[in-house]
Parts: structure tokens; C-alpha cells; sequence
């Protein structure tokens, strides 16, 4: 898969907590030599926990889960992580229909309720066009992935996911999406903070995000959630590469 960035990352996660009050929390994780993990929470959480209390908390049913398979485990810790946001469910528009483009003859059924097990097709010949790479290749994840229709190519949009891909290369991922620092942004946002190249993007990165499949919480699916959002018809990719070579790709969806 080339080489690739692999001795720091940062992940960022934005998580809503319902039954507290209004307000975020943020997960900052540094993997490498001197690593620090930072979680910001309820003072509460500190207080030590009683003698009776310890005594009545139940075991977990499985204390001994297996194993990860190895070779997944090296290939995961080679890839720097994706990020995601999705907005609040009152920022959506109604989206037009899908283009209408045709799918796989494989197809003709209809999209799938749920992604084809294990589904990693070899990207696409690059156009020599890096914003429709990305477009064919989330189309094609799509497709052969799930039946799904193509996601039309927004190129209104990819100015400004451009500045978001700059902006958050010297801050963090999604903001400039949540900032709004462009009118052009979207309505969800996945984000490839700090990769090796372009191609470690495409062929890497989007296929990493395709891989989480649906479920919750969206923290853990948020990439492949926001990729088959039946809500979005367009994408907009953005990419920027920082002065020491590290690229940084978002891709806006509406």
C-alpha cells in the first residue's frame, strides 16, 4: 500500500452527550514514543469507588476475548486514522434524486441492505484529475460494494474543501467544517488528516473508511455511515499537502 505515515497520529473524536448537558467532549490520542492520551470529563468520574460498590459490579461475560488476526493488526497500525463529523440531524436538506448513471449488471436487484464481506477493489486508473480519483473511487466502493448509486462529482464545492483541508492541517480535523469558514461545506464530512501521499488517500484511506460498515456508535462508522448517507447525491473532494510533505483530504458531502 506504499509507504505511509505510521510513527504519530492524532484522532479526534466529537461525541454529544444526551443525558448531560449541552456540550462536547474531545478524545486526543498520540501514539509513538512519549504518547499521551488526554480525555476531557466529569470531575465526578475521579471519585474513588466504594468497597460495596466494586463487590456488586458484574463480570464481563467474556474476560479473555480473542485474539485480533495479526496481519490485520500490522496493517492497522501502518495507516494513520480517517476522521469523521456528522452535523446535527436538523442541518440536512432534502437532497435530489441520484444521478442517473446505471450500476453493475451484478445489480439489477437493487442496492444491498448491507456492504459485500471483505469487499477491497483495486482502485480505478487514476484520470490524472485527483478530485475525480476520489469521486470514482468512493463510487466504485459503492457500487461494488453495495449496489449503491454514484454520488455525483460537486465541483462548487471543492474550493472550499480545499481551504477546509489547509485550514485544518495546522489545527485539527473538521475545523473548518465547523467553523464554516466556506459557504461550500456540506452537510457531513469525512476527513484523511496527515497521510503519506494522494495515492495512500485513495487507494488507503477511502477503502479504511468503507472497512468500519454500518453501526454504532457513529464515532467507530461515521466514514462508511456518511459514504451511504441515503441523503447525500454529491461529494466534494479537497486536499492539501503541508510544507513537510504530509497530505491532508476531506471529502464534503451534500
Amino acid at each position: 500500500m506504499g509507504r505511509l505515515i505510521a510513527q504519530r497520529w492524532w484522532i479526534h473524536l466529537l461525541v454529544a452527550l444526551p443525558a448531560c448537558d449541552p456540550g462536547v467532549g474531545t478524545l486526543s490520542a498520540r501514539t509513538g514514543p512519549g504518547a499521551t492520551i488526554l480525555f476531557e470529563v466529569d470531575a465526578a468520574a475521579d471519585a474513588p469507588e466504594s468497597e460495596d460498590a466494586r463487590a456488586a459490579r458484574p463480570l464481563p461475560r467474556d474476560a479473555s476475548p480473542p485474539a485480533p488476526d495479526a496481519a490485520v493488526l500490522e496493517r492497522d497500525a501502518a495507516l494513520p486514522p480517517p476522521d469523521a463529523f456528522r452535523p446535527p440531524p436538523d442541518a440536512f436538506r432534502p437532497a435530489p434524486p441520484p444521478p442517473d448513471m446505471g450500476l453493475p449488471e451484478a445489480c439489477a436487484g437493487g442496492p444491498l441492505a448491507l456492504p459485500l464481506p471483505g469487499c477491497r477493489p483495486s482502485p480505478p486508473a487514476s484520470t490524472g484529475d485527483l478530485a475525480q480519483d476520489c469521486v470514482n473511487r468512493i463510487n466504485q466502493l459503492r457500487a461494488e460494494c453495495q449496489c449503491l448509486p454514484p454520488l455525483r462529482r460537486w465541483q462548487a464545492g471543492e474550493a472550499c474543501a480545499d481551504t477546509h483541508a489547509e485550514y485544518d492541517s495546522t489545527r485539527s480535523p473538521h475545523a473548518g467544517f465547523q467553523g464554516r469558514i466556506c459557504a461550500e461545506s456540506g452537510f457531513g464530512q469525512n476527513e484523511c488528516p496527515g497521510w503519506g501521499s494522494t495515492r495512500d488517500v485513495i487507494v488507503g484511506c477511502l477503502q479504511q473508511m468503507w472497512d468500519e460498515g454500518p453501526g454504532e456508535p457513529f464515532q467507530a462508522h461515521g466514514h462508511y455511515l456518511n459514504m451511504t448517507n441515503g441523503r447525500f447525491s454529491q461529494v466534494a473532494c479537497g486536499f492539501y499537502t503541508t510544507p513537510a510533505g504530509q497530505v491532508w483530504a476531506v471529502q464534503n458531502f451534500q
